[in-house]
């Protein structure tokens, strides 16, 4: 559906039905299926006829999703994955092992920074922090000769820092490496990584994309415009057979979508982080309204930003849409139609009067959660991001009084009177 508008993918993309068949996506709850002859089943272990074996590797109401948000970013194929979580650990896992390194910057979500700075330093892949303000130089010092890849988010969660798009592509392309972009929070109705020169896209969908609070899940969507073939010392997983499934080569048998391949064959297959179909469902009921509910997270955000920049109270406020903010020309530049309905703030007394405002809200919820129907609040210093030190925090772009306001799709005038209420009784 190439030649579609982003609202009618949202509508339209994935599931065709044919002659006769439901209207509506069917939800295929099953593990197993059924095949006449034990050739067929061999061949479709080989990859070398498409078709369905197992849901761990595929279904087909899981692959309906996957390929409408493959059509909104403008991807060659992708992959649903159990939790945003496990998208970003694929999308590294993909393409290094132990000994490799990894650029990344430092304004990230408390959770992907623990995983990589923790958990996948473990496995042996070590990680290189830097300000997504930086210059050119300073970027391209972090690059080391084993490094495999340069990841990034978007719109940083909860900093609302913008990455310099530009900056970074030129500096994945210098040194040979993918760009991954996590595109969760402008979702790709208001940025699309991809179109900018970036190679891989992930998404936590259990966000904005889910919009309703029900399903954890992920996806990883593949460009198909990174030359492997052109780094085969640095990526032989590429370009060489592949002994544990069956000596397939991924770039010969899968053109462009070899990123994809590999990840359905290998880390599909070993670690299974896969969703179940009915939460695939969900999933996609939340993406038939994203292109509307974007535009009033966007307009709501915006209104309520204003008012609280107003506020005595509040000592100091971001978000990429508010003229003024650090952001805003960047924001205009490559996401002109909006960015998030996400506002970060801080208010009089500190870590204690961010928790006590918190406290006196009535309409928006104290939950672990962001980018919701609902409009939610999180004090990201001692809940998401509390593992990481002072200097963690500050290299992420998270004060101790920072407060994570997640604007919902409410009245903008009930969501402000929460607000006046809470903020009076500081």
């Amino acid at each position: 559906m190439s030649n579609y508008d982003l609202a009618t993918k949202c509508v339209q993309s994935g599931y065709k039905p044919a002659n006769g068949e439901p209207r509506v996506m069917p939800i295929v709850q099953s593990t197993t299926y059924k095949y006449d002859s034990s050739e067929t089943m061999a061949k479709l272990f080989d990859l070398a006829e498409p078709g369905y074996f197992y849901t761990r590797l595929a279904n087909p109401t899981n692959d309906y999703v996957a390929q409408k948000i493959c059509d909104l970013e403008g991807g060659v194929a992708a992959i649903l994955t159990s939790s945003g979580q496990a998208a970003s650990l694929y999308s590294i896992l993909n393409v290094a092992e132990a000994g490799d390194h990894i650029v990344c910057s430092a304004a990230i979500y408390g959770g992907t920074f623990n995983l990589f700075s923790v958990t996948m330093k473990r496995m042996g892949i070590e990680f290189t922090f830097v300000d997504p303000d930086c210059d050119a130089k300073t970027l391209d010092q972090a690059f080391r000769p084993n490094t495999k890849a340069l990841f990034g988010e978007s719109i940083s969660n909860p900093s609302l820092q913008i990455i310099d798009i530009n900056m970074f592509v030129k500096a994945a392309q210098k040194h040979g490496v993918p760009l991954i972009i996590d595109n969760t929070f402008p979702t790709p109705i208001n940025f699309r990584p991809l179109e900018h020169g970036a190679n891989v896209v992930i998404h936590s969908t259990t966000k904005y994309m889910d919009g309703h609070a029900t399903s954890v899940g992920g996806c990883i969507v593949d460009g198909g415009n990174f030359d492997w073939n052109s780094h085969p010392d640095k990526f032989p997983s590429f370009s060489t057979p592949d002994e544990s499934y069956h000596g397939v080569i991924y770039t010969e048998a899968f053109g462009n979508a070899a990123y994809f391949a590999k990840i359905l064959a290998q880390l599909m297959r070993d670690l299974g982080a896969i969703p179940s179909p009915h939460n695939a469902f969900l999933l996609n009921l939340g993406l038939e309204t994203l292109h509307l509910r974007m535009k009033q997270h966007c307009s709501n955000a915006l209104e309520v930003a204003e008012y609280l920049q107003n506020h005595p109270k509040v000592k100091w406020i971001k978000h990429p849409g508010l003229p003024g903010d650090q952001y805003y020309e960047r924001a205009r530049e490559f996401m002109p139609e909006g960015t998030c309905g996400v506002i970060s703030f801080g208010v009089e007394g500190g870590r204690e009067g961010a928790q006590g405002f918190m406290d006196n809200l009535n309409l928006a919820a104290v939950v672990t959660h962001v980018a919701d129907a609902r409009t939610c609040v999180l004090h990201p210093a001692s809940t998401t991001h509390r593992q990481l030190s002072d200097q963690q925090l500050a290299e992420a772009g998270v004060s101790p009084d920072l407060i994570r306001f997640s604007v919902g799709i409410e009245s903008a005038k009930d969501i402000i009177a929460d607000l006046e209420q809470a903020l009076a009784q500081i």
